[in-house]
Parts: C-alpha cells; sequence; structure tokens
C-alpha cells in the first residue's frame, strides 16, 4: 500500500519502464470495500496489464469535518481484499498528502448540472468529487477509468470533465451489482437495521415500475414509481426524476427513446441512490 505521491509516482514509472506498452487502469474509491468494487477490478483487469486502486475518504464529498470522521473505514480488510484480487498497486494517501491545502485547494467545477439531483442536497459534493478525481487522472495517467454504475450523475460529470480538460483516458463503466432484494450493494446498505432495509428495498422496485410504465410518458412513468412508495414511513423521498441521459438534464414530456430513471432516499438515517435506464415510448 502506497501512502505518498512521490512512492505513487515512483511505483507507477517502474511498472512502465518494465512494460512500456502496458495499459493501466485506474479505480477510484473512497474505500470500505464490497462485491461491487471486485467487480470492478475484474474488469479492469480484463482491460488493462496494471491495475491501480485509490483508497482516499475525500473530505470535499462530506458536509462537514464530523460527517467525514463518521464514514466508516476498513483499511485492513481493504488492503487484503486487493491484494487477494491480485490488484498491482493500491494508493491511500492521507488527506494532508492529498488535499495540502484542505478544502482550499484549486478546485473542478461541475457548473449547474453538479447543482441537480445530487447535488441539489450536496451542492458542495460534486466540485469535491470532480476535483480529487482530475488529481488521481493527472497523477497515475492511466488508459482507462473504471466505474460503478450505481452513480450516473457521477460518471456523466467525470466524462465531461475528462472531455472538457482534454484527458487522455477512456471511461469503462460497469453494471451495478445488486443483492437478492434489488438494492445496490454498499457500504450503507449494510448498515441498517432489518425494517429499514425492507423499506430501503422498495426503491428499486419504484424504479421497475418507472420503467414498466416508461411507454405511457413521463407523468405516467413518476407517478408508478411513487405509487410504490406511498404509504411506506421510513422512505423520505429527496427526488424521483427522469432525465436524458446524453444531457443530464430533465427529459421533456412527449419525449420518446432511452432515458434515465434517477431516485435518492434517505432511509434509517443513511442515503441512497439508484437509477435505471428505462425506455420513453
Amino acid at each position: 500500500m502506497i501512502s505518498t505521491v512521490d512512492g505513487l509516482r515512483t511505483r507507477l514509472a517502474e511498472l512502465r519502464a518494465a512494460a512500456p506498452a502496458a495499459r493501466v487502469a485506474l479505480i477510484s474509491t473512497i474505500g470500505s470495500l464490497h462485491d461491487g468494487h471486485i467487480d470492478l477490478v475484474h474488469r479492469a483487469r480484463e482491460l488493462a496489464d496494471v491495475v491501480v486502486v485509490s483508497l482516499f475518504v475525500n473530505p470535499l464529498r462530506f458536509g462537514s469535518p464530523a460527517e467525514h470522521a463518521a464514514y466508516p473505514r476498513t483499511p485492513d480488510e481493504d488492503e487484503k481484499l486487493l491484494e487477494s484480487l491480485g490488484v498491482d498497486v493500491v494508493f491511500a494517501p492521507e488527506t494532508a498528502e492529498l488535499l495540502p491545502d484542505g478544502a482550499a485547494t484549486t478546485k473542478v467545477t461541475a457548473g449547474d448540472l453538479g447543482l441537480r439531483y445530487e447535488g441539489r442536497a450536496r451542492p458542495y459534493y460534486f466540485d469535491g468529487l470532480l476535483t480529487v478525481e482530475a488529481k488521481l487522472l493527472n497523477l497515475v495517467r492511466p488508459d482507462v477509468a473504471v466505474y460503478g454504475g450505481r452513480d450516473r450523475q457521477r460518471v456523466f460529470l467525470v466524462q465531461r470533465m475528462i472531455r472538457d480538460l482534454y484527458l487522455d483516458v477512456e471511461v469503462e463503466v460497469v453494471q451495478t451489482v445488486r443483492r437478492d432484494d434489488g438494492l445496490p450493494v454498499s457500504t450503507r446498505v449494510g448498515m441498517l437495521e432489518e425494517r429499514d432495509l425492507a423499506a430501503a428495498a422498495l426503491l428499486p422496485v419504484a424504479l421497475d415500475a418507472a420503467a414498466a410504465n416508461a411507454d405511457r410518458g413521463i407523468d405516467a412513468c413518476i407517478a408508478a414509481a411513487q405509487s410504490t412508495l406511498m404509504g411506506e414511513p421510513r422512505i423520505r423521498l429527496e427526488y424521483l426524476s427522469v432525465v436524458d441521459p446524453r444531457t443530464f438534464l430533465p427529459a421533456d414530456e412527449g419525449s420518446q427513446g432511452p432515458a434515465l430513471a434517477l431516485i435518492a432516499a434517505t432511509v434509517g438515517g443513511h442515503r441512497f441512490v439508484d437509477n435505471a435506464d428505462i425506455y420513453l415510448g
């Protein structure tokens, strides 16, 4: 496990010198790894010769120091898992290493789109995410960056940043890994009590209802999803939106073709996001 920028650069230079034609893949995470991350590593190994995984609980993604401190950390377990998967480089810097000036660091901004959906509830989130993502891409200089499909807004904004800043890296999106109840595998799911878990499992059901009614238009699609959640007091719905995947702006009533249904809700004090590809008729 490498904890310094200099150490990361040195190790990558060694690997590239040993195999100049080797392709490098980057998976950026905030640790507490689960089955979804395992799928990312497997896909990265298919696409590249050298796999780099970062473990960094980015404080710029949190609303307060207390929130950042409360995020679960399992560095020993993460390191063992990545070692068992044959990951070539694990980069796990302290905050002061990657953000020596803290919140005063130069930032990448997500613009107006970073204030929609997830950004409406957490206006700091995407600027913080993109800032650290840009640092990691610049440090590692991967041929391909691999992301999970659960947070599609994140993926869209990273892809746009790569395009706008002329970064020479491909993006690979891996399908969301789901539990038997339909919920995406995540750290937060494991923190729920049984009754809250049963309530949270209604979120993917709502997305299924949206997809099943998409041929009737956006209003019917959203109404069907909302009706699935009615009467469940444990769910605090934050947004349920249908967007154009090409722009991530709200789809117009009367739109036809591929679209994306987004949902976010708080259950048992934990926040969940999910999405589903739908087809508007």
